[in-house]
């Protein structure tokens, strides 16, 4: 009875305590309390809502803008999940300006963010898998060769893939690999180092006049798997000429001609392709071929820069291969992160 008396002075507006749920409730009806009585909510933010709608429009139809100028396609798919944080500023706007149509029209680009890259927020890896892949642009300037090599095969490895090598630096990587690989091989300033034998090893033709791709068989116990390694050409952001990508783009053709072309069932990518899965530029490659970190990671596995990583370009690919897991490794003297993946090799009988 004493409880009950209570309860009931409290309610009635009594000196005692209020309850949690009842102080949250008034404090809700104090926010909107403004909003409920006050007619231009509908009227208010409608900018803010129509940038909430390109947004949304941007992100659904990214593959429609052109590149005719400045390669302003690429360059919007190149940090396309980016996009995102645009999402919270507009909403804070639309709170601040009080605005009902404001705060529906931000629900369109969260809804389209999510369905493009909801899936990067979900962890996929598995256990399992006979095959570890690694590759890493280590940077011609690296003031630290031997101690990045060290650090890529701490890795565990199975099939290392080096990329921006120099003729200088080979020595250094070969001898301070060497007790972890027993079979290599480089190719103008791309390598492969293995602890399985290699075969059939050649380089790629890209285009370039000089060497930036390879391909090489690894005979793994699993079975034998076709190994590519590419440096695809930089790109630049210029304010004269804005995305300027054109010999990376004939390049990525070559390279998807020359994997469309491989006997082999089994297949990885492995390299700094200077682009992302979603442009479209690369598409003679990512049409062919599927991502270890969509298919198996935890996130959006950013490469680059290593101080601060915005997009994944480098990139671990396969065909005929089932990813397991995929991950960023630590940061070395380069200014790319190495990335590593681990794949089951599909038999001739599955």
């Amino acid at each position: 009875m004493a409880q009950q008396a209570y309860m009931t002075e409290t309610d009635n507006g009594g000196s005692g305590p209020e309850p949690r749920g009842n102080r949250l409730r008034r404090l809700f009806d104090r926010l909107l309390g403004g909003w409920r009585s006050d007619p231009r909510i509908w009227r208010r933010g409608l900018f803010v809502a129509a940038c909430a709608v390109l947004l949304a429009v941007i992100m659904l139809l990214h593959s429609r803008i052109p590149n005719t100028i400045g390669n302003l396609g690429s360059l919007t798919e190149t940090f396309l999940p980016w996009l995102g944080l645009l999402v919270p500023v507009l909403l804070v706007l639309a709170l601040v300006r009080k605005s009902a149509i404001a705060l529906i029209a931000v629900v369109v680009p969260s809804v389209v963010w999510l369905n493009l890259f909801g899936g990067q927020l979900t962890d996929k890896t598995a256990d399992g898998g006979d095959l570890t892949v690694a590759t890493h642009n280590v940077n011609a300037d690296n003031p630290d060769p031997a101690g990045t090599a060290r650090d890529v095969a701490a890795s565990g490895a199975d099939v290392l893939a080096l990329e921006e090598l120099t003729a200088e630096a080979v020595p250094t990587y070969e001898k301070a690999l060497a007790s972890t690989y027993r079979y290599h091989s480089v190719q103008g300033t791309v390598g492969v180092w293995s602890k399985y034998p290699l075969s059939d090893v050649r380089d790629v033709d890209l285009d370039m006049g000089w060497t930036r791709a390879m391909r090489a068989t690894v005979t793994a116990p699993a079975g034998q798997v076709a190994v590519y390694v590419a440096h695809l050409p930089s790109v630049r952001v210029k304010m004269e000429a804005g995305f300027t990508a054109r010999q990376r783009d004939r390049s990525a053709d070559f390279l998807g001609e020359a994997i469309a072309q491989e006997p082999l069932k089994n297949v990885v990518l492995l390299g700094d392709l200077n682009g992302t899965m979603n442009d479209r530029a690369l598409n003679a490659v990512t049409s062919q071929m599927r991502s270890t970190q969509g298919a198996a990671g935890n996130g959006f596995g950013f490469s680059w820069p290593a101080s601060f990583p915005m997009a994944r370009i480098d990139q671990i690919m396969v065909k005929g291969l089932k990813p397991e897991s995929s991950w960023t490794l630590p940061r070395t003297g380069s200014d790319h992160l190495p990335i590593a993946a681990r794949v089951k090799v599909a038999t001739s009988g599955s």
